[in-house]
């Protein structure tokens, strides 16, 4: 169905599982090679499983190709996973059920509401009332115990206080009810879940237990505990959060951004340049040198990955191109 040479067979049991979760909505980018090589190496010399999961629910932006062109990067980079890939659209059902059960708690409720009105609704005034409170403006005023209706959005009731917990490379995180807007959306208008939802149950469903990703995630990460807590889901995962790569001008890499992805440095040559330069972002170097994946993993140590952002300057992409 899909290439499967990145598929490997795990050699001794797993203690903990991590995940690679691309979305196939475009083509991959320097920032996700960063992410995916840096949590594969994380896990592989750590021993913990890793599995494939392909985030393919928006399936107005994923075309025909996209999944294999994605799994293709993964492959050509040189990372491998244990079993087949798995795809986020496979098992909607699994959303449903989650959905039925935070309704059973009340702890969702629809809401058709544009943007332009929530936000005239929490604007107004709301005397002696906390930030995070001020959405009881929007809420019905009996919040229903099923969930009836897929074709409306649906909003999560936060906890008065959020969960802190302790990232491994960010260290210490706490987050306010307001830092967090408040009830966000976790089952939208298409008849489908949110990435903050969608990632909970998928990653409970596969025991995941270790998530490595950006720190642009890092309040999701409050998000999703307290949807892991409202679901009665354990264990808890636990998280590590990495740099993010910049543009010269400061913004985070995007799909949009076509000198940035993966296949401009690709065409007819070795991933060898590539992983030389996350070497250096990840401090195993002090300066780009091509190496393969093996050499890389070799080379790894979690110990020098920097806590502030990268920038992917100018240099940088004349030395790939080289």
């Amino acid at each position: 169905m899909y290439p499967q040479s990145g598929v490997r067979e795990p050699q001794i049991p797993a203690n903990h599982t991590t995940r690679l979760a691309p979305s196939p909505t475009g083509a991959l980018h320097l920032g996700n090679a960063f992410s995916f090589v840096i949590n594969w190496a994380i896990a592989r010399k750590s021993n913990w499983r890793i599995i494939l999961r392909i985030e393919d629910l928006d399936v107005s932006r994923v075309h025909d190709g996209m999944i294999e062109d994605c799994i293709s990067t993964l492959r050509w980079l040189g990372l491998d996973w244990d079993g087949a890939p798995i795809l986020q659209s496979q098992r909607p059902d699994r959303f449903e059920q989650a959905m039925e059960k935070l309704a059973s708690a009340r702890r969702v409720y629809p809401c058709d509401l544009s943007h332009k009105q929530i936000q005239a609704a929490l604007n107004a005034p709301h005397a002696g009332e906390e930030d995070a409170d001020r959405y009881k403006a929007i809420r019905p005023e009996t919040i229903p115990d099923r969930f009836t209706d897929p074709g409306t959005s649906w909003r999560f009731i936060p906890d008065q206080h959020p969960p802190a917990f302790d990232d491994r490379l960010m260290g210490p995180q706490r987050f306010g009810p307001s830092e967090l807007d408040g009830d966000f959306i976790v089952w939208t208008k298409r008849d489908a879940p949110s990435y903050q939802l969608a990632v909970v149950v998928d990653d409970h469903a596969s025991e995941v237990t270790q998530i490595v990703r950006g720190r642009d995630l890092l309040d999701s990460a409050a998000r999703q505990l307290m949807l892991y807590r409202a679901l009665g889901y354990t264990p808890e995962p636990t998280y590590t959060h990495l740099p993010l790569i910049l543009s010269a001008d400061g913004r985070r890499l995007a799909k949009r951004d076509l000198d940035t992805h993966i296949a401009s440095y690709s065409n007819n040559q070795g991933p060898e340049r590539v992983i030389g330069l996350i070497a250096r972002w990840a401090g195993t170097t002090t300066k780009p040198t091509p190496m393969s994946i093996s050499e890389f993993l070799d080379a790894f140590d979690p110990d020098t990955l920097p806590l502030d952002d990268i920038v992917f300057r100018e240099e940088d992409a004349q030395w790939l191109r080289s």
